[in-house]
């Protein structure tokens, strides 16, 4: 349960910095990177918008800061944290990286069918535990979080058409 209540936590930074992103004019997607240790040592909201770029997720920005930070060892122990289940774009950023554990608040179908037929969020429908199973490596992944998705989900109302 221990486990649990931190996982909990961090994913409540994950919302509160997804809700950080959207004030700032982006999506509302957040994520935070966490050592072995438990403390956190990254945050990232979306920045797609505002930077224009396309790339621009908070877990593929976070990632491309966390490799030029950290050791791809270092990386696998670490675990990262986000508000939404990571799309397939940042599930390769993640896999690429190489961060061990992914924790998620809500999954991608339920985001997906909040933003229906929204130019700004044509996923791929591809789960990142597809992703992840097709590669070569034993990436964890936990979620989603049933008693955080309607916090998770409270971020994107009024956002999406």
């Amino acid at each position: 349960m221990k486990h649990r209540e931190r996982h909990i936590d961090h994913l409540r930074r994950s919302i509160e910095v997804s809700r950080k992103a959207r004030a700032s004019g982006n999506t509302p997607f957040g994520a935070v990177l966490v050592d072995a240790g438990g403390s956190v040592v990254l945050e990232q909201g979306n920045i797609e918008v505002t930077e224009r770029d396309c790339t621009g997720h908070a877990e593929a920005a976070l990632m491309a800061a966390a490799s030029k930070r950290f050791t791809r060892d270092e990386l696998w122990t670490f675990t990262i944290y986000t508000s939404t289940e990571p799309c397939a774009m940042c599930a390769g950023a993640i896999y690429w990286g190489n961060v061990g554990t992914v924790v998620y608040a809500m999954a991608e179908e339920r985001l997906s069918s909040m933003t229906s037929d929204d130019a700004r969020n044509l996923t791929l429908r591809l789960p990142c535990r597809d992703v992840f199973g097709r590669g070569r490596k034993p990436i964890e992944v936990i979620g989603p979080f049933p008693e955080l998705e309607l916090e998770a989900e409270s971020v994107h109302e009024g956002y999406w058409r």
